[in-house]
């Protein structure tokens, strides 16, 4: 504001000067000759003089850039170093908007962890564990077992299908059928009465891209089993020959493996249902150097997709 107060000064002294003179120009004209010169002797790098929203970008990197201003020979000037400043601001205000969007994308991760410990927990509610399961007894004949306490989204049979007694998770739509379920221990199934407690973990969903679509593929389900701890040496063929000699005709067969795993796993499909329930015995058979594991299928071997060749 000193330049404020050296105007009001230099105004009264003109003021003053006008009185002694009898043959001066009138005052209006002369005050505005004088508030020109005196305009022109202004400091142009005082605070005054530098817009509000320049100096708070200024003051926000503690004076390290300032603006030049070069006069020009009419006594005007320019300033050369605001576009340095309206850079600073853009990314000032870039980086606010990435922490602001940095800020929402970690709530939403939280949200969604959150979301999805609920449901997790929601489904362990609704899931009973089963054990002492006879090795003859099928998934289809434990869920119709289940089926009278309420509706079943998911029955899963577990363990070496080769031993004499296995455990299995069986998921309800309702919590209250679940409870209902434990009432159902000591039932005899196949040769011995099944134990039921409340799970402690959920099942794992199987991705519905992979499970069967339509009938004809739920047909071909009871045709397929799926074989784990294959030898890598094996091939397909091989693997093709052993379960025809050992069960019957099979019709397609896919052997997958990857460079983490010590072993593959192989679905296999027969022409007759029957096959596939024969394929079951061969649990713990030695194919290559490994004893193999077989269970049934929940997808089907769906034919390989041929692309057209490029054009």
């Amino acid at each position: 504001m000193a330049a404020v107060a050296e105007i009001s000064n230099e105004a009264a002294v003109a003021n003053k000067r006008l009185d002694s003179k009898p043959n001066s120009k009138p005052e209006s004209e002369f005050t505005m000759q004088n508030l020109v010169d005196m305009f022109t002797k202004l400091n142009p790098l005082a605070k005054e003089f530098i817009p509000s929203y320049y100096s708070q970008a200024l003051d926000h990197q503690h004076q390290q850039q300032q603006p030049h201003l070069h006069f020009q020979q009419n006594g005007s000037f320019l300033i050369s170093d605001f576009p340095a400043a309206e850079k600073n601001i853009s990314e000032n205000n870039l980086a606010n908007n990435r922490r602001r969007r940095n800020s929402f994308n970690q709530g939403r991760r939280r949200f969604n962890g959150r979301s999805f410990r609920a449901q997790r927990e929601d489904s362990v509610r609704r899931t009973v564990y089963v054990s002492d399961i006879d090795q003859h007894v099928t998934e289809e004949q434990l869920a119709t077992l289940f089926s009278n306490c309420g509706q079943v989204l998911d029955c899963r049979i577990c363990g070496d299908p080769h031993s004499v007694l296995r455990f299995a998770f069986v998921e309800f739509a309702d919590e209250y059928d679940a409870r209902a379920a434990l009432n159902l221990g000591g039932t005899m199934l196949g040769y011995y009465p099944v134990r039921v407690l409340p799970s402690k973990t959920a099942i794992l969903p199987v991705n519905p891209n992979y499970l069967p679509r339509s009938e004809d593929e739920r047909e071909m389900c009871t045709r397929t089993v799926y074989c784990t701890n294959i030898d890598k040496k094996v091939s397909q063929a091989e693997v093709k020959n052993f379960f025809e000699v050992a069960c019957g005709e099979v019709t397609r067969l896919r052997l997958l493996g990857d460079h983490v795993h010590s072993t593959r796993i192989a679905f296999v499909e027969f022409a007759r249902a029957e096959s596939a329930i024969v394929a079951l015995n061969c649990s713990g058979m030695v194919l290559g150097s490994q004893p193999i594991r077989v269970s049934p299928s929940k997808t089907p071997v769906r034919p390989r997709v041929t692309r057209p060749p490029m054009s």
